[in-house]
């Protein structure tokens, strides 16, 4: 297949080219004069849209299994290819815990066939001390997730020995941690050298405490969700509770500065659907939010953020702090995952348009940045727009 006339970032220059890829991957990108003899049989012309890799998500809920009324995992995989996303990675806080190598064998065969782009897993560890089962699995999922403020099931953890037996036998370590709970996960990195993973960073005392920590050194990197730098306290109602929970405007200044400086590494949404039902009738935390990350942080572009930045938060530094292989970057030999983008296109983003299962949208009414025209998965297009098509998402693999 050749991809014409890309808007693309190559080499850290913007321009127009034009990708060959074969098997699925990138084989080469050309000037788009050079490529005038080529005899394909599959050509796509982006008529000088942009083409950013595909994004990756560390940090989704897809319910599946035990809590599918709300999400599974084609619904999940439809809503990712509708906003471009083309990796995810589950939490693994579904019915029951991923806690035991027994229930990840079970949640993979599950998944096998069912979703429209890559996936993986995350890992969850247990007060009641999985360790062991941590060592068998951690080359097969992106982290251990641990829980330090709150879950389900048995994944809080409070007791010290726990903890560390926990991060001893982790490949990488990411956290649910809030306030004080972030300086002692950064201390047990520190304690047994495991890179760690701050998910879902809300507050400026938090990205402090992680600018500190990168400034000695430590192997941390934060995450920030699309939803706490757009919304806040002021907007907080029943559907706009999730944890963590909203804060204040000057927060989310500081942490649109953690972006701009550095400090924040990536984009997770935290996409944890419920439906409007049990968000209406009793107090629920968790909000959907992959539909619409990618066209949420184009209103920002060239306002707040670059291209550059963008693609950096959302596609490569995702792939590099899990080791996920062949993807991130438009590059020759990475998997060709990509996502096709009118920035053009500032049309709302409404419910009545949610493809997840919960079929709503915190962002219901606000205009977007631009709007995905076709989502790419190893050079299939699994959705053009309006349809999805190729159902071929098959688990990722990571550098060991």
């Amino acid at each position: 297949m050749l991809i014409k006339n890309c808007k693309i970032l190559y080499q850290g220059v913007e321009g127009i080219k034009d990708i060959l890829v074969e098997d699925g991957k990138i084989s080469k990108i050309y000037s788009c004069s050079d490529v005038e003899e080529l005899d394909m049989d599959e050509i796509v012309d982006l008529d000088n849209n942009w083409l950013l890799p595909g994004i990756i998500d560390v940090h989704t809920h897809m319910r599946d299994p035990g809590l599918s009324h709300k999400e599974d995992f084609e619904t999940g995989s439809m809503a990712c290819a509708k906003g471009g996303v083309t990796t995810f990675i589950d939490m693994p806080n579904t019915v029951p815990n991923t806690t035991t190598e027994e229930i990840l064998k079970d949640k993979e065969n599950n998944s096998r066939g069912r979703s429209y782009v890559d996936y993986g897993f995350h890992f969850g560890g247990s007060r009641l001390d999985n360790s062991s089962e941590i060592k068998k699995v951690r080359d097969r999922v992106a982290s251990t997730k641990i829980f330090l403020n709150m879950s389900t099931g048995d994944m809080l953890v409070e007791e010290e020995n726990i903890l560390e037996n926990l991060f001893r036998e982790s490949k990488i370590v990411s956290v649910h941690a809030e306030e004080d709970m972030v300086e002692k996960a950064i201390e047990l990195s520190k304690k047994f050298k495991k890179p760690l993973y701050l998910c879902h960073l809300s507050k400026a005392s938090e990205v402090e405490l992680l600018r500190k920590a990168k400034g000695e050194g430590v192997k941390v990197y934060g995450e920030v969700a699309p939803h706490h730098l757009f919304l806040n306290e002021t907007q907080a109602d029943n559907l706009l509770l999730m944890k963590p929970e909203l804060k204040t405007k000057e927060d989310n200044e500081a942490l649109w500065m953690g972006i701009l400086d550095g400090t924040i590494d990536t984009i997770g949404t935290d996409h944890a659907p419920h439906t409007l039902e049990e968000k209406n009738s009793k107090t629920t935390y968790g909000i959907p939010g992959i539909e619409d990350s990618l066209v949420m942080m184009l209103k920002e572009l060239n306002k707040r953020i670059s291209m550059k930045k963008l693609q950096e938060i959302m596609c490569e530094n995702p792939a590099k702090i899990f080791g996920i292989l062949g993807k991130g970057k438009i590059e020759v030999g990475y998997d060709a995952d990509f996502v096709v983008v009118d920035l053009k296109n500032k049309e709302l983003i409404k419910n009545e348009d949610v493809v997840s299962k919960c079929g709503w949208t915190p962002y219901d009414g606000i205009a977007g940045g631009g709007k995905v025209l076709a989502t790419f998965v190893r050079g299939e297009m699994v959705y053009d727009g309006k349809e999805f098509m190729n159902k071929n998402g098959r688990g990722v693999s990571y550098n060991v």
